[in-house]
C-alpha cells in the first residue's frame, strides 16, 4: 500500500499500517490491534492501549472490560456493531505499562485518521491516558467525566475506563449514569446535525465548554 496518510477507507488505512515498525511495541506485539466497528459510526470509542487477551485477538475491548463496555451499550440501545472501537496505541506495551510519550506521538497520527475517515457525532475518551492525549490536556478524568466538550470541531465525551469500574465498584454506577447523558447527548448532536445539514452555508459558532486549560 502507498503512504497511510492517503488512505480513503479504513481499511485502505489498516493494509498501510497492519506491519507497522515505527516503535519498538512492533517487537514485542502478537497482533496490530487497529479497531472494530461501524466505520460511519456515530460514536467512537478510545481507549489506551490493547491488553493481553486485544493483543492476542487483535481486536479491542475483548476482555472484562470489553463485555463491560457492550453492557454499557445495550443500556443505551447500542450495541458494539453500530460504534466504532479503538484505543490511543495500536500495539500492547509490555505488562500493560502506561503508554510512553514517544510511543504516543508514533501511533496517535494513526488515531487522527480514524477520526477523519470516521467522522463521528461524538468521540468518547475512555480513562485518563485517552482524554489527556486527545484534549491535550492535564486536567484529569474525575473532573471531565460525562461532560460534553466542543474543541477543534470535535465533540468529545470523556468517561471513566470501563477497566476502572471493574476495580473500583463505585466507579460503575458512575459510568452507568455517565452512558444515560451520552444516550442524551447523541440525540442532541444528531439534532444539530440535521439543522447543519440543510443550511450549509449557515456557520455556527459557539463557545467552547471548557475553561480548564
Amino acid at each position: 500500500m502507498g503512504d497511510w496518510r492517503e488512505a480513503r477507507t479504513l481499511e485502505e488505512l489498516y493494509q498501510a499500517i497492519k506491519d507497522c515498525t515505527r516503535c519498538e511495541l512492533a517487537r514485542t506485539r502478537t497482533h496490530l490491534v487497529f479497531g472494530v466497528g461501524d466505520p460511519l459510526a456515530e460514536i467512537m470509542f478510545v481507549g489506551e492501549a490493547p491488553g493481553y487477551h486485544e493483543d492476542r485477538q487483535g481486536l479491542p475491548f475483548v476482555g472484562p472490560a470489553g463485555q463491560f463496555l457492550d453492557q454499557l451499550l445495550r443500556s443505551i440501545g447500542l450495541s458494539r456493531d453500530q460504534v466504532y472501537i479503538a484505543n490511543t496505541l495500536k500495539c500492547r506495551p509490555p505488562d500493560n505499562r502506561d503508554p510512553l510519550p514517544g510511543e504516543l506521538e508514533t501511533c496517535t497520527p494513526y488515531l487522527f485518521k480514524q477520526i477523519e475517515l470516521i467522522n463521528p457525532r461524538i468521540i468518547c475518551t475512555l480513562g485518563n491516558h485517552a482524554t489527556r492525549t486527545l484534549l491535550r490536556t492535564n486536567t484529569g478524568i474525575t473532573q471531565l467525566h460525562g461532560k460534553l466538550i466542543r474543541k477543534n470541531n470535535l465533540v468529545y465525551v470523556p468517561l471513566f475506563h470501563p477497566a476502572a469500574a471493574l476495580h473500583k465498584p463505585p466507579l460503575k454506577a458512575v459510568l452507568v449514569d455517565d452512558f444515560l447523558k451520552l444516550g442524551k447527548y447523541l440525540e442532541e448532536e444528531r439534532k444539530r446535525w440535521e439543522v447543519m445539514s440543510r443550511e450549509p452555508a449557515k456557520v455556527e459558532t459557539e463557545p467552547e465548554q471548557m475553561g480548564l486549560f
